[in-house]
């Protein structure tokens, strides 16, 4: 249950935004409808997002990996349940995302991937448990500025999972609705 209300003053920019978020996402976002009560923070917030959907240097799909593999690791299920929506939307496929809290046991994951998601796990830790050489490995495979990448996008999802889990947001539905319907 969300600490704060949902419903941020009904100002024209929040009401843009609701209704943009409705129209892109069949939903208000709770996640940022939670920033809307603080005008500058929802700002800074989309021009954040905006700016990071532009980045190009890492794989979609490792990005997606690195995402999800973050939110699991700190506990935010908004963050896994709009994730998981997210990653159907890109094509991968649903028996992929749901391994992703168990990579370690499932075959579904390429060496780089494990690569990527212990990174991704290790960086969302208490204590930065990062060795040198996993870096060196995944630099090595992707280049510097995909690292770059990896490491900020990392820190991204760890700025989403902690402020939402800080003010008690959850699964919003987003994962219910790319179900498949039973033949």
């Amino acid at each position: 249950m969300a600490r704060l209300s949902l419903d941020p003053p009904p100002t024209p920019m929040n009401r843009l935004v609701r209704w943009y978020c409705r129209r892109k996402y069949g939903a208000g976002l709770d996640s940022l409808m939670m920033t809307a009560h603080h005008r500058q923070v929802m700002l800074s917030t989309i021009r954040m997002e905006l700016s990071v959907a532009r980045w190009d240097a890492l794989d979609s799909r490792l990005k997606m990996l690195a995402v999800m593999a973050s939110a699991h690791r700190i506990g935010c299920s908004w963050c896994t349940d709009f994730g998981y929506w997210i990653a159907i939307g890109e094509g991968i496929d649903e028996a992929t995302i749901r391994a992703v809290p168990q990579w370690r046991d499932s075959d579904r994951f390429t060496p780089l991937e494990r690569d990527v998601m212990d990174y991704a796990e290790r960086a969302s830790g208490e204590v930065t448990e990062v060795t040198d050489e996993l870096v060196e490995r995944i630099a090595g495979q992707l280049g510097t500025a995909a690292m770059v990448e990896l490491a900020m996008m990392v820190a991204v999802e760890n700025l989403r999972s902690r402020f939402n889990g800080g003010l008690g947001l959850t699964a919003q539905g987003f994962k219910d609705r790319c179900e498949l319907t039973p033949a």
